[in-house]
This record gives structure tokens, sequence and C-alpha cells, in this order.
């Protein structure tokens, strides 16, 4: 294929394509059954080397797949291009997210202000077998930062954005200061995990529409973990209960 091929192609889907940006997004979108019209590599032979050392199970369905292109198409293509050389576009399935309907809990990060942490909760709550992740207010998940961020594992789990209002009617453990000892707490089938902002805590809504408010221990004379950090508390803690 040439460059010009590739060029549009790429150029087709990418109002309605995901963002994938380098080998290792792409690596777990494809583990994970994202389709993917498109993708790119400035050295089609260092990328095929890297998935027979990273992802042998790959190896066959990127030979087919990577179209190799100069380094300034990607450049011209990618707001910030992977060092990998790698860049994809996939298309999302526009199933519905349906919380409650297994054992698995889902997170809810309620006004996420960073696209990073977002990126880095979805990556958790995939590893973690967690239901999915929902985010409340104006920041979108599927964002090419959260994605990156994310290493592709959008595709692992189930990523959506809701207001307050529209989450189900499943049980709703909030994380707040004020609220019992996750150590005391077990977390029922189903339920929902909600953490506030980074910088302003919980919303007045999502404190309203909680059944219980929960808190992480922490040190005295420590004002708070990171997100990520306190999401990954709380999967752990899911995780290890016994069943």
């Amino acid at each position: 294929m040439t460059a010009e091929t590739a060029e549009s192609r790429w150029a087709r889907h990418a109002a309605d394509g995901v963002l994938l940006d380098g080998f290792h997004a792409l690596k777990h979108a494809l583990r994970f059954g994202a389709r993917v019209p498109v993708a790119l590599a400035t050295d089609r032979r260092s990328a095929l080397a890297l998935a027979e050392e990273l992802a042998p199970d790959l190896t066959g369905t990127l030979d087919a797949l990577l179209w190799e292109v100069p380094g300034a198409t990607l450049t011209a293509l990618v707001p910030r291009a992977h060092p990998t050389g790698v860049a994809a576009l996939a298309l999302r399935d526009p199933a519905a997210v349906a919380p409650g309907d297994g054992a698995a809990p889902f997170v809810v990060l309620d006004n996420p202000r960073n696209l990073g942490n977002v990126g880095a909760v979805v990556r958790l709550a995939a590893g973690a077998g967690a239901g999915g992740v929902l985010t409340t207010g104006d920041l979108d998940p599927w964002h090419p930062a959260a994605v990156r961020a994310g290493a592709g594992l959008h595709f692992a789990t189930q990523v959506a954005r809701r207001q307050v209002t529209e989450l189900p009617d499943g049980p709703l453990f909030a994380f707040d200061p004020e609220g019992a000892d996750l150590r005391s707490v077990a977390v029922p089938d189903g339920a929902m995990l909600a953490f506030g902002s980074e910088r302003h805590g919980l919303s007045a809504g999502m404190r309203a529409r909680a059944d219980r408010l929960v808190a992480l221990p922490m040190r005295p004379q420590v004002s708070s973990y990171n997100l990520a950090t306190s999401v990954a508390m709380a999967l752990y803690h899911w995780m290890a209960a016994p069943r």
C-alpha cells in the first residue's frame, strides 16, 4: 500500500475512530476484540519485531494490518506520535453500558479533571476485572489523551460518560473522608464505587445519590491519595474479599 492510500483510509475513519497511540495501545485493543480498520508504522519491520517479542499472538494479525508510512506522514496525522512509531484507529462498540448486570463493581469518576487520570483508572479497571468505568461531567473518557494513558485498555472493559441522574439504581458507595473505613465494608455484587474529582471531591449530587460513604485508611496528617491510587485500593479490597 502507498502512503497516499494509507492516508485516505485514515481520513475515512478519523471522524468516528478512536486514536490508538503506540504499539502497546494497538496490542491491547486487538487482544480485546477492537475493530481496527487502519494501522500505520514508520518502520514496519521494527514494529513486527516488537510484536514477535511482546505479543507473538498478534504477529500474523499485525503483519496483515500494518501499513508503512514516512515519519512525516505519521506526524501530520497524529498530534503526538508515540516513540514506537505506531498509530491506529479503532471503532467503538455501540453496545450500551449496563452497570449492575454482574458481580464486578463499576468505577464512577465524579467530574474528573485530568484525562491522564481517567486513562490510568481505565487501565486499573481492566486489569482488576471491574465491570467498567463511568465518568460524569464534561471530560470525554474516550479522548485520545485518556486512551493513550489507558494503553488501549478501553477496549478491555466498558467506558462511558453519564450524568449523576443517569446512573442506574444499583448500590453506590462513594469515597469520602467522612465515611466508614473501607476495611470494615463488604462491597456487594454489582456495586458502583464513586470517587470525587482530584481537587474538589464528591459533588453534592453524587453525595446525595450515594447509598453509603466509605473512607480509605490513611495515616494522620496525610491529606489525600491520588485518584488512581484510591481506585486501586478500592478494587484490591474487592478482589481480595473471599467469595
